[in-house]
């Protein structure tokens, strides 16, 4: 690449070693005839071609968003992006997964080994809270599925809570999940707004919305996940940047709530220091310190104890498949998996963002924290396989960053990640 400026040899550099990783969590399994526990390494997937008549919408959906959201970013008042940003997260989401019919939403929730199954069978919510952690070993005779053992009963919660809204066919839950998911786009819009500029909010748009993680937002719990951090982490910059203890322990109560989702989520600390430091504001802490010791004290006043559990579940976890899970493979496999959810635009823009952080840009800063984030709970080993659900909540500060390459390479990179989307949702049959 002699002939290139500096900055086009360095993204190019960059998108090559994501390919390399890519390649190479694929290839060295079978060439050392290693088994590294899931069927279509890195991704926890299958081999699974479905190309059909409803794959022509989702094609002609992807491109239109590609050509019209870069203009839509530059030209409609502020109000009308968010919802703009909104509605067309949610079509394209939807249209993915309607390649395969309302059996593209229902069949994760169908399992026996999600949330919904075991949520269909709670009834006095105070005894689950209380009988939770002694259901957590396998060793159980009445031991959570995999997904309720693996996580705090707040995840159990949110689909009982569905349940006894009557919402209980898999398809419907699915739109449920996809619409609250969908909303982590306005969030993160909003706190670019906030601690940066409505520009930099702008430029950030399309990125956000045609992401590859579309493909697991609204068939996992992790991406319900994904948008109450977004808006705590949003309300949190509303307090820091304008002040006001109403944003503040909203911040926290939403923060806090998120730790009962997911063990993992206590993670999100470090995004929550990076939007007081880029604010440079500690006044709303306490605030919402206070805010998240009310929903601990609630969780734990009805019987959950998180302390108590999470010891239990590393138990659970290294009995399960974990155990035959290498950390050797995944410790680097994981990052690979994670690059089918960001696509080999945002390693293209690594190296631009690396600078922007150094001069200030908020986008750079808290794709920062948020791939600090994920390199800490990589290495925890607690996080072999399945990160393209996962890592959701902190992936989706991240995806924006081919926004700070140069406006030339924006339409292909936008293509890109589109054309990546589809042959995922076509080719593999995720496992979430």
């Amino acid at each position: 690449m002699p002939g290139l400026p500096a900055r086009s040899r360095a993204a190019a550099a960059s998108a090559a070693a994501g390919l390399l990783l890519v390649v190479a969590s694929m290839v060295l399994p079978r060439w050392l005839d290693e088994d590294v526990r899931v069927h279509w390494p890195p991704l926890h997937a299958d081999w699974d071609p479905r190309i059909g008549i409803l794959t022509l919408p989702a094609v002609a959906i992807g491109l239109a968003l590609a050509l019209v959201l870069p203009v839509l970013a530059r030209n409609v008042p502020w109000r009308v992006l968010l919802l703009a940003a909104f509605a067309a997260t949610w079509v394209w989401v939807m249209a993915l997964a309607m390649t395969e019919g309302t059996d593209g939403l229902a069949r994760v929730f169908e399992r026996r080994q999600e949330y919904v199954y075991d949520a269909q069978g709670v009834g006095s919510i105070h005894t689950m809270l209380q009988t939770f952690v002694d259901r957590i070993p396998y060793s159980s005779p009445e031991n959570w599925h995999v997904h309720v053992a693996g996580h705090p009963p707040g995840a159990l919660l949110y689909f009982v809570g569905i349940d006894r809204l009557g919402i209980t066919d898999p398809f419907w839950i699915g739109v449920v999940c996809v619409t609250i998911a969908c909303t982590a786009v306005v969030a993160v819009l909003s706190t670019l707004r906030t601690l940066g500029t409505e520009r930099l909010a702008r430029s950030a748009m399309p990125w956000l919305v045609l992401a590859p993680t579309a493909v697991w937002t609204g068939v996992t719990g992790d991406a319900v996940f994904t948008a109450v951090a977004a808006w705590g982490l949003a309300l949190l910059a509303i307090a820091a940047k304008r002040g006001g203890a109403v944003p503040a322990i909203g911040a926290g109560l939403l923060l806090g709530s998120c730790v009962y989702l997911s063990y993992g989520l206590v993670l999100l600390g470090i995004l929550a220091v990076a939007v007081l430091l880029i604010a440079r504001s500690w006044r709303p802490l306490p605030w919402a310190v206070g805010g998240a010791l009310v929903v601990v004290a609630l969780v734990t006043a009805g019987g959950f104890a998180w302390w108590e559990a999470y010891p239990v579940l590393r138990e659970r976890y290294y009995d399960g498949i974990a155990s035959e899970r290498a950390f050797s493979y995944w410790v680097w496999g994981n990052i690979a998996a994670w690059t089918f959810t960001v696509g080999l635009a945002v390693w293209a823009a690594f190296p631009a963002a690396a600078r922007a952080a150094r001069r200030g840009n908020v986008l750079a800063q808290l794709a920062g924290a948020a791939l600090l984030t994920i390199l800490v709970a990589d290495l925890s080993g607690m996080s072999k396989a399945e990160v393209e659900r996962i890592f959701l909540p902190f992936t989706i500060w991240v995806v924006a960053l081919p926004a700070l390459l140069p406006e030339r390479w924006h339409r292909p990179l936008l293509i890109s990640q589109v054309a990546l989307a589809l042959l995922t949702q076509t080719l593999l049959l995720t496992r979430w």
